[in-house]
């Protein structure tokens, strides 16, 4: 296990390589391995669990009893995912975890840290980490909010694009879904999507190919 990468995320960040060291069987640690499209947790399931994204990516979607699917978000190699749930073992999955790409994750036992939060600084920091990094997840989720909250597909489209290039510092960025599931993200149907992007490239908004995207100029007024 790479332990200069785990001290660089978000829940090891601050801790010392000795800690660090503590903390993994503490936590009862361990890997594993999924192909893509795998699932990783269940809607449905309950898990004491939270998962840490060692490389690849997961993506974390929600189904409804008619087939509809929605993706909520998508966790890159240092992200976590799960880990309200986790915390909360009497809650019910209401979203699947599933490998994006060929994936690998480090499974941590949220109860254990709970349990072990005393004077020990090593866990206090973990547990002011964890608390940090679920409120960065409900940022997310208010993001989302915010793009759904257009009622037309290109001004979805416009928030979404628009956060994207703020992220990256300029005009020309790549998101982490393809058509589907950025239709899926967005609440839209994927052949309207496609519809629409091209509307927008031919008024000259952006361009793009695949998911890399650049921004050329403001909408018309």
């Amino acid at each position: 296990m790479d332990d200069a990468f785990l001290l660089r995320t978000p829940l090891f960040q601050g801790l010392s390589s000795t800690q660090l060291q503590a903390a993994l069987p503490m936590l009862n640690a361990r890997q594993r391995a999924y192909r893509k499209h795998e699932s990783i947790l269940h809607a449905g399931d309950h898990t004491t669990q939270m998962g840490l994204v060692l490389s690849g990516g997961v993506r974390i979607e929600h189904d409804d009893a008619w087939g509809g699917k929605s993706i909520f978000s998508f966790v890159e190699p240092g992200e976590m995912f799960a880990e309200t749930y986790a915390c909360l073992p009497d809650q019910t999955l209401m979203v699947t975890a599933v490998a994006a790409q060929d994936s690998r994750v480090l499974f941590l036992d949220a109860q254990r840290l709970i349990a072990g939060a005393r004077s020990d600084a090593g866990v206090n920091l973990m547990v002011g980490n964890l608390l940090r990094v679920s409120i960065r997840k409900n940022l997310e989720l208010s993001r989302r909010m915010l793009h759904t909250s257009a009622k037309t597909i290109r001004g979805r489209l416009l928030s979404y694009l628009s956060e994207r290039a703020l992220l990256a510092g300029g005009r020309r960025f790549s998101i982490p879904f393809n058509r589907q599931q950025l239709a899926d993200y967005l609440g839209v149907d994927r052949s309207a999507l496609s519809h629409e992007l091209s509307k927008m490239r031919r008024d000259g908004l952006l361009s793009c190919q695949r998911n890399t995207f650049i921004l050329h100029g403001p909408p018309p007024q």
